[in-house]
């Protein structure tokens, strides 16, 4: 596919072939990994070679579908070219995956002069994989997929994450902990943003929010849940939540709701 002339639509389902190879590789070795080919990158997050592997395989069919493209990669690092680049996170829930919990996934996120374009987020053993595309609906399995209307905090379940070496804003977190516990019918974390943000986007949950994230955690979800109908913001409201310090998404009635608890508590 040549820069000058991108169908959006027609590249993203060519993506989505590529997180299903890449799901592939990532099943054939659950359940195989050892201790010593589990690494610490720092403070509880830790990676292996399957990480290393899945986003090495993604990296090379990506080139090859966008020649001269570039990359924020989760394992790699970054290699950034002037138009496009693709935020890649190979195995989004690698904790899980090393325990053998069944939630983790592949996420790819495709921008266009810094705005995304694309998404893909693959959750491996379901083997569901949510996507969209710029100007079009949002998908899962082939099927459109569309937020919630959940109208009241009350009536919703909502999904975090707990950070695991950022704990500066454990106070605030909390007392939002606190209350969404008391004033919703409950909280999930399922240990992987991605699949957060998907399940958003489907309806499943009514709202996500997190902080200390990185781009490639959310990339991907935070467009499908906007190509689904959904609202994605910081905790604040601005509009950078891919690049900021914390991420809000949910409906639109839900992430107002919220957004009310979080601009005031954080």
């Amino acid at each position: 596919m040549t820069t000058s002339a991108v169908h959006y639509s027609e590249l993203t389902l060519r993506v989505v072939e590529i997180a299903h190879q890449a799901a592939d590789f990532i099943r054939q070795h659950a359940g195989r990994l050892q201790t010593n080919d589990i690494i610490h990158k720092g403070l509880h997050d830790l990676v292996s070679y399957v990480d290393k592997g899945a986003e090495d395989m993604i990296k090379k069919e990506l080139l090859r579908l966008l020649p001269g493209s570039g990359f924020m990669a989760e394992e790699s690092g970054s290699q950034l070219a002037p138009r496009f680049n693709w935020i890649i996170d190979p195995l989004d829930g690698t904790t899980n995956f090393v325990h053998g919990l069944p939630v983790y996934s592949v996420s790819i996120a495709l921008q266009e002069f810094g705005i995304t374009v694309s998404g893909v987020v693959l959750e491996v053993n379901l083997n569901e994989c949510f996507y969209a595309a710029k100007d079009g609906p949002a998908f899962c399995n082939g099927q459109q997929i569309a937020v919630s209307q959940t109208p009241t905090l009350e009536q919703s379940l909502l999904a975090t994450g707990f950070p695991y070496s950022d704990f500066s804003r454990m106070e605030p977190y909390m007392k939002l902990f606190d209350h969404l516990m008391r004033h919703s019918r409950g909280l999930r974390r399922l240990g992987s943003a991605a699949v957060d943000l998907a399940y958003v986007a489907c309806g499943r949950f009514d709202a996500f929010y997190e902080y200390a994230l990185h781009p490639w955690d959310v990339a991907a979800g935070a467009f499908i849940v906007e190509q689904a109908g959904g609202k994605v913001s910081t905790f604040h409201g601005e509009n950078n939540a891919v690049n900021g310090p914390d991420i809000l998404a949910g409906n639109p009635a839900i992430h107002h709701q919220m957004l009310q608890l979080t601009s005031k508590l954080f």
